[in-house]
């Protein structure tokens, strides 16, 4: 029992060496070659009746090794990680064989003739193929024998299938997975692949391929090979299989991963230990923007980039994805203590060669905001810190303005002064006519920006910054967001709730949103709004249910969903934000340039100071009475503030907006 233990510790160890010296494998295929060349020898020697002498062997045997090592060298053979050897390795060790060989005629009949024409076309013959089939056997042996131990060691596996017959299913049974793989879940083994096409009893890469048709074709083969994931190749392929394999894998509690896209695979590398799960932000999303990344790269490599609210869902995927861009420094700015250790933890580990600057602060201190330009000297911010909760803003106007007006006309000047390249500024289409707090406050840090960056355009204030606003509609997934609540309540055993059976949302993932700024950043000039194509609406309770679906269970029976009334300050529909009435196309047909007016920098600055300055004295109604002033466009909805909408019908409309677009 003892020695029964001590084995499957030695084979777990075993199995978790990563890979063997590549001179230990130089040496041995050396020490191949050796025999291969002994073997051709002796049938020079024995069957053809040579009178090759012990000297001229020894000559023969080390002329073949030193050959041997020259076409090593050459071709790198000894430096492949032998486990993940694919039969495309077996054409790299027929050239190295032959190589050997034909270095070996050429000396052997022009340098050391040692042997007849006849005897060296034998020995080369022999030698050739013998040196092939012994490296080819050796790797095929050593790829058993690892399997058998990571199969007999103390890792228990669960058995996974592969959907799909296609292209990236294929090469991924031939590179990038084995007969099993670990991820952050646990250890799984491939049993196959998955397919609704007529492959039945076909085999992909020594893997069978099963065939389904129905839930219960599925059921079936799930119970059989007792399946515990599915594997898919990407999104699209998860999105495609959303009302068919997912709803399948839904009913049966079978997990389901996804490899990563093309351009998340770093230098060529997947990292196993973090495929993804499906989560329901896949199967609302759409089709990903597609942006130049090569372009943006150029722009980016090597200069001082700026995010604030860097700790934030928006800023945080910011920085996850500008770390691939080749920085010199990534500035990370946010006044959250825990949510900035965890990105910087993140990001450490995943970008180990990217300088990241994690710094403490808040935008509404300007000394201490300046104090990061005065030090770091950024070429480009990305503006991503404000308050986006809507009810929670309701309640505290004074602190929106203070952080996202305040705020950000304090990143703004300071980006002016500094001379900043680009200042990039996170909006939101609750900005556009506006019947909250948070919309309010955001809309009138775009005109502030714009209205900067007009005034320096027409030589009223000195400056070379350009200002690009980008609006998005709803992140799926962020900080506080719908389906992380959702999430909550369902392992709390529901109910779910939702606030009205009609109430509409569009929705974006959080990468794509965050895409949308890089594209904005390279494709700005500077002066624009650019808005996003939001695609088909969502009913938040459709959302709920699919959910609860998504955990086996069934809604209004297991999860109990209860409507709540709308919140302070909540729409029931949301705006459109591109319409052929308010926007213009750009060069991407998911991304348009809202038509906005014009602003005067003098009166919009001096507006937000008097505005500013009622907030820090805390006076609620103060604050709101003043941004119903400045944005005429802005109408609360199911707030304490409503009243402030009849008194705004008397003001004259002189000051900022006609067009809240």
């Amino acid at each position: 029992m003892v020695n029964l233990f001590f084995l499957k510790r030695v084979l777990d160890k075993i199995a978790r060496i990563k890979y063997v010296n590549r001179w230990v494998v130089f040496t041995a295929d050396l020490g191949i070659s050796f025999i291969s060349s002994l073997i051709a020898s002796s049938f020079v020697f024995f069957v053809m009746e040579s009178g090759l002498t012990r000297e001229r062997l020894t000559q023969l045997i080390l002329l073949s090794v030193a050959c041997s090592a020259v076409s090593f060298v050459m071709f790198s053979s000894y430096k492949r990680i032998i486990r993940h050897s694919t039969f495309i390795e077996s054409g790299l060790l027929g050239l190295v064989s032959f190589i050997k060989v034909l270095l070996e005629s050429i000396i052997l009949a022009y340098f050391l003739p040692i042997l007849s024409p006849r005897e060296i076309m034998f020995f080369a013959a022999i030698d050739g193929f013998v040196t092939f089939f012994l490296l080819v056997t050796s790797r095929v042996m050593l790829i058993i024998v690892y399997r058998y131990i990571k199969d007999s060691s103390g890792q228990e596996k669960q058995n996974l299938l592969i959907f799909g017959t296609g292209n990236r299913a294929a090469s991924m049974l031939n590179g990038s997975i084995h007969n099993s793989f670990r991820n952050i879940k646990g250890v799984y083994r491939i049993m196959g692949c998955l397919t609704f096409d007529r492959h039945q009893g076909y085999r992909l890469s020594g893997y069978r391929i099963y065939k389904i048709e129905s839930q219960e074709d599925f059921n079936e083969l799930v119970t059989r090979l007792r399946i515990k994931a599915i594997l898919f190749p990407d999104y699209k392929i998860v999105k495609e299989e959303s009302e068919r394999l997912v709803r399948f894998c839904e009913k049966k509690k079978i997990r389901m991963f996804t490899l990563p896209s093309v351009d998340e695979v770093k230098d060529g590398k997947l990292n196993l230990l973090a495929l993804p799960e499906v989560r329901i932000e896949d199967l609302l999303g759409r089709s990903e923007i597609k942006i130049n990344m090569k372009e943006i790269a150029q722009e980016l490599k090597g200069q001082v980039v700026l995010v604030t609210g860097a700790a934030g869902s928006i800023g945080g995927e910011l920085c996850r994805q500008l770390c691939t861009f080749g920085l010199k420094q990534l500035v990370l700015f946010d006044s959250a203590e825990t949510p900035m250790h965890n990105i910087r933890l993140e990001l450490e580990e995943k970008f180990p060669d990217v300088e990241l600057i994690p710094v403490m602060g808040d935008v509404r201190m300007p000394a201490r905001v300046e104090s990061v330009f005065t030090r770091f000297k950024p070429y480009i911010v990305f503006h991503a810190a404000a308050y986006k909760h809507v009810p929670l803003m309701e309640d505290n106007p004074c602190e929106a303005v203070q952080t996202n007006v305040f705020g950000t006309r304090t990143v703004a000047d300071l980006s002016v002064k500094y001379k900043v390249s680009k200042f990039i500024m996170v909006s939101t289409d609750k900005a556009v006519n506006p019947t909250n707090v948070m919309g309010a406050s955001k809309r009138l840090a775009e005109i502030y920006v714009q209205s900067l960056s007009m005034a320096m355009q027409n030589g009223k204030k000195e400056g070379e910054t350009r200002f690009i606003t980008t609006r998005f509609g709803n992140v799926l997934g962020s900080n506080g967001s719908v389906i992380p609540r959702f999430r909550e309540q369902i392992k709390k055993g529901g109910p779910i709730t939702v606030t009205h059976p009609e109430i509409i949302r569009y929705f974006m993932t959080i990468p794509e949103a965050c895409r949308l700024v890089l594209e904005a950043a390279f494709m700005g000039k500077g002066n624009e709004i650019f808005v996003f194509d939001m695609g088909t609406p969502v009913k938040i309770v459709d959302l709920a249910r699919r959910m609860i679906e998504l955990g086996g269970l069934i809604p209004g029976e297991d999860i109990e969903i209860k409507y709540t009334g709308l919140r302070p300050g909540e729409k029931l529909y949301e705006e459109l934000l591109a319409t052929k009435e308010n926007t213009l196309p750009t060069l991407n047909e998911k991304i348009f340039r809202a038509q906005v007016r014009e602003y005067d920098y003098e009166e919009v600055a001096d507006s937000i100071t008097q505005l500013s300055q009622i907030a820090l004295c805390v006076d609620r109604v103060g604050t709101v009475r003043m941004m119903k002033q400045l944005v005429p466009g802005y109408v609360s909805q199911h707030s304490e503030f409503e009243n402030l909408d009849k008194e705004k019908e008397s003001v004259s409309d002189k000051n900022l907006l006609t067009t809240n677009y």
